[in-house]
Parts: structure tokens; C-alpha cells; sequence
């Protein structure tokens, strides 16, 4: 398990009716309840366990612009200035701090590979600064490495996990949305074809508006009603360091680890890029439309048959009943195993890399599971199929940093206001229309 997670109160009263249900208490359907609860619509968030318990509070904490995918951009510019903006407006500690980051590389493709973004990026205002070896070194102080270069982006940051979706959640609380935990959504109640409300393990909601943001459970959920989404489960593997001399000073890429700073002077550690692919009811339902992003991507993933995939958890097969106990209800909190020797080998290439940091201990490690899309872009989006359904999932490990900017496009599009960004890039249907799914951008 990860770093304990900030203690939400459940709220009082449960509702008979709201405007908008959102299904999922991570940083998505977080964020998702605290806009609308900011623009006066009647909110309640359910979360089948504890908010932010899943890969919330599982992910590195980086907040980016650099290296995201051109269609993710326009987002994540503002989700960083929502970032800046969350501390001061909700007056929650959500660990953000404008610190910078930094990709360090021994290789000129990567240097190429981040040159070419940042001539794309600087259409939208974004600049970064491509680094010689030397100014790659100044910023890496205490590192063995004769970089070859590198790219910095002083105004991206971090946050943290353990803080961000619960107190995104108690903000929302503050506004006027109500909040459950351990309170599973079973299914939608539908009314001459369109949403009408949700059934939960504690009754009926009326509502009009449902925006499902459940993480590696949403495909599972949405199947249920006979709308396919294609996500792809990958299990990431990260771990925390006891504290210590904070010898780096900000969110760190190298190729043998990256890492950010925690406010107690610990770190957050992982493998850039790596995972496990437990194959098992969706792998195989979406193997062809995974095919070009895995085959890309094979040589930093660990694949394998998950037989108890096929029972149990959120790739599970069979269907229930609104008013029995459902799969959401028997697996509360996702905890897979973490990659141990992935553990060890990150904690090495730390101490190889920084010999001031040569007595640092792992004190923790833990999986998360990470929900995937085709072409590794979320999907927030309504759906015209079921209309008063909304989807925000499929982040594709992007979605901590962007998680924000997430809320704020989604509680436009269920309000019907002006969009924030140009929400094409993130429709459902681009999965079903015909359209090519494009390629994936860095990682």
C-alpha cells in the first residue's frame, strides 16, 4: 500500500435525487464533483471504497505539460493552472509545488525526440529548455552521470497522491456536494432511454446526469449497460523512500528510474515506462485495437495469463442484478502486488546515480492498476448511445497531473457550457467510427 491517504468524512443525509451522480472517487470524479459543485449543481460522489485509494494515491505525483501528447496539451496547460490555483481557492493542502522537472539522457533520440516536441508545444505557449551537458549536470547536482543533455520545464510540479483526490473531495464537500465512500454503484437506472439515475448498494438516486469516472472498473461498469469501452489494464509498480537528505530537488526522469520529492523528505520512486499486463477478459476482447500501442511498447511490459481475472476484479465476466451485491462491492480497493524486482532495481540505479543517497531505504512498494485507452488519450466524453451518461476514463497513467483540467472539461460538458478545450480529442465514439486510432506521444 502507498502512504496512508487523507480521512474523508462521509457526508449526511443520503440523497433520494441530485442533478449529477459521479461514479468514482479519484482525482477524476473528484475534481469532476468539486466543478460542478463550484458552478451550484446539486452533486453527490460515490466511491465503492475510500476516495483516492486506487491509483489516485498510486501514481509518481508528477503535474506536466512537458512530453504530453499534442491532443492531451491544450488540458494539461490547464490543469497546471488549476493546480496553482487549488490550494489558495479551496484552502486544502494538496501537496502541489511549482518545482520544475527534469528529463536527463545519455541519447540524442531522446534529445531529438523532446526538440521536436517542444517546437510543437511552443504553439500553445509552452516553452521548455532543451539542456546542454553542463546545464544537464547543474541541474542534476550530486549525479555520476556525463549527461548528454536533457530538457527542463520550470513550470510544471508535483503534488500528492495521498492528498489530492481526498482533498479535492472535502472541497467539494465544502460547496455543497455530498460525498459517500463504501457506497458501490451497481448500475444505472434508465427511463425511456436515457439516464434517469443510478442504483447503489444503498438504494435508488434520481438523477439526469451520470458521469462514470471509475478507473480500471469504468469498461466493466459501462459493459453492463451495452456500451464498450475499450481500456486495457496495466499493473505500474512505484515505491517511497524513508526521508533523507533531499539531494534532488525536483520530479526526475533518467532511463534507470525517475522520482519526485514527498513534503517529509522522502521519494517517490519508479522504472519510467515499465508495467505488467496480466492478460485476461479485456486484453483479449480489445487485443486487436491494443495491437499497434503494445507492439510499440512490448519491450518495457511483463505479460501474462491472469486465470483469476476471469472471476474476479474489474475485468471479471458475468453480469448481476442492481439488487445484489455486485462485483464493486467484493473487491472494495484494488491492491495488486508491486513488481519487487523492479523495486530493487530502482533503488539501485538511485544509489549508482546519487552516491549521497547510498544509504536510502525502500520503506514501502505497491501496485496500482492503470486504465488504458487504444491510443493512451482519456476519454471524457458524453455518449450519445445513453444520453445523461458521461465517461472520464482511460488515463493512461497521464491522468494525476491532468486530473484538474479533467473536472473542469467535465463539468462543462455535462452543464453544456463553453468548453474549457476543444473536447474532440477526448470523444467516446472515436473508438467506433471508423476513425484510425492514432498513434500514442511520449511517455
Amino acid at each position: 500500500m502507498p502512504a496512508p491517504i487523507r480521512f474523508v468524512q462521509d457526508s449526511h443525509l443520503f440523497p433520494e435525487a441530485v442533478d449529477v451522480v459521479v461514479i468514482g472517487g479519484g482525482i477524476a470524479g473528484a475534481a469532476t464533483a468539486y466543478e460542478l459543485a463550484r458552478k451550484g449543481v446539486s452533486v453527490v460522489l460515490l466511491e465503492k471504497g475510500l476516495i483516492g485509494a486506487e491509483q489516485s494515491s498510486r501514481n509518481w505525483g508528477w503535474c506536466r505539460q512537458q512530453n504530453r501528447d499534442e491532443r492531451e496539451l491544450p488540458l494539461s496547460i490547464h490543469a497546471l493552472q488549476r493546480w496553482k490555483q487549488l490550494k489558495e481557492e479551496t484552502g486544502e493542502e494538496l501537496g502541489f509545488r511549482n518545482t520544475g522537472l527534469i528529463y536527463a539522457t545519455k541519447k540524442q533520440e531522446e534529445i531529438d525526440a523532446w526538440e521536436k516536441w517542444g517546437q510543437m508545444a511552443k504553439n500553445y505557449g509552452m516553452h521548455s529548455e532543451i539542456l546542454t551537458a553542463a546545464r544537464a549536470k547543474s541541474l542534476t547536482a550530486g549525479s555520476v552521470s556525463a549527461w548528454l543533455g536533457g530538457v527542463y520545464s520550470p513550470t510544471d510540479g508535483h503534488a500528492e497522491p495521498s492528498l489530492a483526490a481526498p482533498g479535492l473531495a472535502i472541497a467539494a464537500q465544502k460547496r455543497g456536494a455530498r460525498v459517500f465512500q463504501h457506497c458501490a454503484v451497481r448500475g444505472l437506472d434508465v427511463s425511456a432511454g436515457r439516464v434517469s439515475g443510478v442504483w447503489t448498494e444503498r438504494g435508488l438516486i434520481r438523477a439526469s446526469s451520470v458521469v462514470c469516472a471509475g478507473g480500471a472498473w469504468s469498461s466493466m461498469f459501462c459493459r453492463r449497460h451495452g456500451i464498450d469501452l475499450p481500456l486495457g489494464n496495466v499493473i505500474g509498480t512505484a515505491m517511497r523512500t524513508a526521508p533523507i537528505e533531499q539531494v534532488i530537488k525536483m520530479p526526475l526522469y533518467t532511463e534507470g528510474f525517475a522520482c519526485r520529492p514527498q513534503l517529509d523528505g522522502s521519494y517517490t520512486l519508479s522504472v519510467s515506462g515499465r508495467g505488467r499486463v496480466a492478460v485476461g477478459p479485456q486484453g483479449l476482447r480489445y487485443a486487436k485495437k491494443f495491437y499497434s500501442t503494445f507492439q510499440a511498447r512490448r519491450k518495457n511490459l511483463k505479460v501474462h495469463l491472469s486465470p483469476s481475472a476471469f472471476f474476479s476484479g474489474p475485468e471479471a465476466l458475468g453480469k448481476w442484478q442492481f439488487d445484489a451485491r455486485s462485483p464493486f462491492e467484493k473487491v472494495r480497493i484494488l491492491d495488486p502486488e508491486p513488481d519487487y524486482a523492479m523495486v530493487q532495481e530502482g533503488i539501485a540505479a538511485m544509489k549508482r546515480e546519487y552516491p549521497a543517497l547510498s544509504a536510502v531505504k525502500v520503506v514501502q512498494s505497491w501496485g496500482g492498476m492503470i486504465d488504458s485507452t487504444p491510443d493512451a488519450v482519456p476519454v471524457i466524453s458524453s455518449v450519445d448511445k445513453l444520453p445523461g451518461l458521461f465517461i472520464s476514463a482511460g488515463y493512461s497513467a497521464h491522468g494525476f497531473g491532468i486530473g484538474p483540467g479533467a473536472g473542469s472539461l467535465m463539468s462543462d460538458l455535462v452543464t453544456g457550457s463553453a468548453p474549457v478545450v476543444d473536447p474532440t480529442p477526448f470523444r467516446y465514439d472515436r473508438f467506433s467510427d471508423g476513425s484510425a486510432i492514432k498513434k500514442p506521444g511520449m511517455m
